[in-house]
């Protein structure tokens, strides 16, 4: 009988905490800067619980992965949904004329929507 009670009771942790879901990106803004370096407002959603799983952060990549940029969010924003952060001094190769941006929270990392968006001037 407490096999039962373990696993509904692991069950039910698993349940609450996917319950935020993923972290989406919604908007994102790209202004250029100086030659080669642009500026980011993205905006993000995601249902943050409280300090055991939030959105983290958010990314600027290029079409082969590789993190050009990275905003850390550094506390819940459960009151404030959704939100806008914004990130400068991103530097972005010649050759690369479109980026993703993705979200990252605590709980399942990478995964949700993400926002693929052209790079001014190129």
């Amino acid at each position: 009988m407490k096999l039962i009670h373990i696993c509904f009771a692991c069950l039910l942790l698993m349940c609450t905490a996917a319950y935020a879901g993923e972290a989406d990106v919604i908007e994102v803004k790209v202004r250029r800067i100086a030659a080669d370096t642009y500026s980011f407002d993205v905006t993000v959603r995601h249902a943050d619980e409280g300090w055991e799983h939030f959105a983290n952060k958010w990314e600027v990549t290029a079409p082969d992965g590789t993190v050009l940029g990275t905003r850390i969010l550094a506390h819940p924003h459960v009151e404030e949904q959704p939100f806008t952060r914004s990130l400068s001094g991103v530097k972005i190769p010649e050759n690369i004329t479109e980026v993703t941006v993705r979200a990252h929270d605590l709980v399942h990392e990478y995964g949700g929507k993400t926002v693929e968006v052209k790079v001014p001037g190129k």
